[in-house]
């Protein structure tokens, strides 16, 4: 599969087959992160690698607690509203029960963390799609960067003083008919571009 086509065809995968990923796959995956673009060359992003199965339900269950905690408002951001809405009825799973969550922490007081961790989870996705893998942005978790309960959890998986979370992967094999991501082209009806052209002759 060509670069663009291997692009243009990644989608997310919500729904996983109860299948490890080969050691070899996972590392390919993280690899492709590792080598993303970081401001001025600084890789400072942290890769926290989540496979066990009680580390993924403990932090499903954290997730679903205090985000039943939290109120609705008019404002809240849609995604979030239906992770509170579905917490607030015991049944939510943040990570979609895959096999493996990878989680991208950075330094809280540099200033292109939310970049450089986005840029490692983009390259990571676009391996995985590479891969037969499929993959599924992940928000939950950033969203309580500042919850206590979740961070205090977070330290104790590996995340360092001074690091928080700031975006998160989830990765494994589709559960379809054919095994394989959903891989569609979909046409854009967004993303405007606007192209400015060089002149060649200025006028004084």
């Amino acid at each position: 599969m060509d670069a663009l086509t291997l692009i243009k065809s990644r989608h997310s995968t919500r729904k996983f087959l109860q299948k490890p990923v080969e050691k070899e796959k996972l590392d390919l995956v993280i690899e492709a992160g590792r080598f993303a673009p970081s401001g001025g060359n600084n890789q400072t992003t942290h890769f926290i690698v989540i496979q066990d199965k009680v580390v993924l339900e403990e932090l499903a269950r954290i997730a679903r607690e205090e985000f039943a905690k939290m109120e609705l408002t008019p404002d809240t951001y849609a995604s979030l509203a239906t992770a509170i809405k579905l917490s607030k009825k015991g049944n939510y799973v943040f990570h979609y029960n895959a096999p493996v969550l990878i989680l991208t922490a950075n330094r809280i007081d540099y200033g292109n963390n939310m970049a450089d961790c986005s840029c490692a989870v983009e390259n990571m996705m676009l391996m995985a799609n590479a891969l037969d893998l499929g993959s599924c942005w992940i928000n939950q978790v950033n969203w309580l960067n500042r919850n206590h309960v979740m961070v205090a959890y977070l330290k104790k998986l590996g995340m360092q003083e001074g690091e928080t979370v700031y975006v998160s992967m989830v990765l494994g094999y589709p559960d379809t008919e054919d095994g394989l991501p959903f891989r569609r082209v979909v046409e854009r009806k967004g993303n405007p571009v606007t192209y400015v052209n060089c002149r060649c002759n200025f006028e004084e």
